[in-house]
């Protein structure tokens, strides 16, 4: 697997990720979002890929900082959308 494929694999994973977050009704702001996203025009696609960002930071950082997941620090980066959290691409 090269590193592309990799990165594809992740962001499939975390799109996913939030498709069963949005099918748990879990938490309830992701479903909030995808609604905000939509009003203001983003495809769902797009919102979902958005969406999988943040949840990559907030793994990202419970990783680097050694601790449990942050559920109110993932809420902000969502409803922060569609500004990005910052040194995502």
């Amino acid at each position: 697997m090269s590193e592309h494929d990799d990165e594809d694999f992740a962001e499939a994973t975390l799109i996913q990720a939030v498709e069963n977050q949005l099918a748990a009704g879990e938490p309830a702001c992701v479903q909030a979002v995808l609604n905000k996203l939509s009003l203001v025009g983003y495809a769902r696609e797009d919102s979902l890929e958005m969406m999988a960002l943040v949840l990559a930071d907030e793994i990202d950082c419970m990783l680097r900082e050694d601790r449990p997941f942050d559920a109110a620090r993932y809420e902000r980066g969502l409803r922060a959308l569609p500004q990005l959290p910052e040194g995502s691409e």
